[in-house]
This record gives C-alpha cells, sequence and structure tokens, in this order.
C-alpha cells in the first residue's frame, strides 16, 4: 500500500508492506505495535526521548476528552470543511499532531461532510503518537520533524499547525498551490486567570499577525469563551499540559494546585493562509 510518507534518507515514496515501511532504494521503518513510525534521522533528534514526555500526554489527553476545548476544535474543522469544499479526496497534514485529538475530528469532520481525506500526523514525541495512532487508525503517523517534514513536494492539500514549531519553508514545500495552511495560536489573555494565580506580574501573550514566503494571509478566526474547572484534577491538568508547568516557581504552583475552582478565558486564533501558486516550493534534494 501506498504510503503518504517518504523516505526521510533518500526521498523516495514508501509503501507499506506488513509491519514496515519500505522505500524503492531498501530503507526500511518498522511499524511499531502502536501503529506510528520513526521517520526521524539520528542527526535531527536532539534528545534520547524528543518532545512531550508521558505525563504531558496523559494530561492533556485527559483535559482534552473533558471537552473544554471543543468550541475550538469545532471550529478548527468547520473551517477544515470549507477549505476542503473542491476536493473530494483531501490530502491532510497535522504537524505537531500530539495525541490525536485534532487529527481524528478533523478525519471525522471531513467523512461526514461526505469526503473521503487521507490523513498524515508527524510529532517528535513517541509518546504522543502511541495516542493518536491509537485514536485514528486509519491515519498514518510518524516520528518526525517539521523542519523535515516526510512527505513529498506539491502532496498536500489542507495543513494544520497547533500550538507548533513552524517551519514555513517546508509547509510551503508540502501544500500544493492553492491549498491551505490552518495556523492556531493562543490569544493575547489565553488562560489569563490561571496565569494571574500562578505569577505576581502575569504578562498577555505577544499576538502579531505574521506574512509567510509562499502564503498569503486570508483571515483570522478568533475564539474568545470562558471555561470553570470544577476539580483539582482538571485544573492540574490543565496546568500539567501548558509550557507553564516547566518554569512556574513552587510558590504559584502550590496556590494553583490548591483551588478547588477555576473559571478562566481561553482564547485562540486560527490563521487560515493559502499557498500561492506564484512563489514556487523550495523543493529538497532527492
Amino acid at each position: 500500500m501506498k504510503s503518504l510518507f517518504r523516505c526521510p534518507v533518500c526521498a523516495a515514496g514508501l509503501a507499506q508492506e506488513a509491519h514496515r515501511y519500505i522505500c524503492p532504494r531498501g530503507h526500511s521503518y518498522d511499524l511499531s505495535a502502536a501503529g506510528y513510525t520513526h521517520l526521524l534521522p539520528a542527526n535531527q533528534k536532539h534528545s534520547k526521548n524528543p518532545g512531550d514526555d508521558k505525563d504531558m500526554v496523559a494530561a492533556r489527553c485527559a483535559f482534552l476528552d473533558k471537552g473544554y476545548y471543543a468550541p475550538f476544535r469545532d471550529a478548527l474543522c468547520d473551517l477544515a470543511v470549507e477549505l476542503t469544499s473542491d476536493s473530494p479526496s483531501p490530502i491532510l497534514l497535522d504537524s505537531g499532531c500530539g495525541e490525536g485529538y485534532y487529527t481524528t475530528a478533523l478525519h471525522n469532520a471531513l467523512c461526514s461532510a461526505g469526503r473521503d481525506p487521507a490523513v498524515a500526523g508527524i510529532d517528535i514525541s513517541k509518546f504522543a503518537l502511541r495516542k493518536a495512532a491509537k485514536k485514528l487508525p486509519q491515519g498514518e503517523f510518524a516520528v518526525a520533524s517539521a523542519y523535515h517534514l516526510p512527505l513529498a513536494d506539491g502532496a498536500v492539500h489542507l495543513l494544520t499547525n497547533i500550538f507548533s514549531p513552524l517551519s514555513a519553508d517546508e509547509f510551503a514545500r508540502v501544500l500544493a498551490p492553492g491549498g491551505h495552511f490552518l495556523y492556531a495560536v493562543p490569544s493575547a489573555r489565553h488562560l489569563w486567570q490561571m496565569k494571574q494565580v500562578l505569577y505576581d506580574a502575569p504578562y498577555e501573550n505577544p499576538v502579531k499577525r505574521e506574512d509567510y514566503p509562499g502564503f498569503q494571509w486570508l483571515r483570522a478566526v478568533p475564539l474568545r469563551y470562558a471555561v470553570t474547572l470544577d476539580s483539582p484534577e482538571d485544573i492540574r491538568t490543565l496546568f500539567a499540559m501548558t509550557p507553564y508547568a516547566w518554569k512556574t516557581p513552587k510558590a504559584g504552583v502550590d496556590r494553583l494546585l490548591s483551588l478547588e475552582r477555576l473559571e478562566t478565558e481561553i482564547g485562540f486564533d486560527i490563521h487560515v493562509y493559502r499557498r500561492t501558486a506564484d512563489a514556487p516550493a523550495k523543493k529538497s534534494p532527492d
């Protein structure tokens, strides 16, 4: 079976055979029991287990499964359906797919709209991909870098990037002309009330619209609402899945984890970009 992925060594297309991917030049990549493969060469790997660890992945799964980010998820899915209206069989890449919460929702939304999508997800965390591959067995998932995407030039119709590293050159390379890129970022006051508990002098997130070579910015879709976390466990899992878990002083953490209830603002902006036809993608070496 032909794969959406290509060989990270020679850039030839991969085919899935039993429990491995193989390219015409004989490079082979095992498919794990969980359903993902490893396409991150050693020279692109900067630690033994890069990306989110097992605890952070578990926290994110527990929090997202409660539906707190469902309005954002639904807005993302609505955009995906809208932007692929002329593609009966769209190819979707979720770059930085994590545990597959949004990847799975996007796939299901496209199927519900009568499309026949092919879906790939990449992340550098093997712990996250174990979850993603189980959530969406119809998809293809690989440990890989957003800065060296293991996909062919112009292969993708829709690319999503949700709070993950962005590589404009690589995104432009793998997107077909006219394809779309959805880039989700936190708004200025996302999780503001939680930050007020954590820090003596909280600051708003920087918000700036960026222009990228090879892309035309079309619009931003804002999501603003509030959630109430009624259990210490939900407060803990929200905190554990954010970058604040790595850099907050102990006093702030103790204040937050002592709460029984937290109401906080939620804010996202989904930026919609279109791959332009007049700026050819940077070709990768064969």
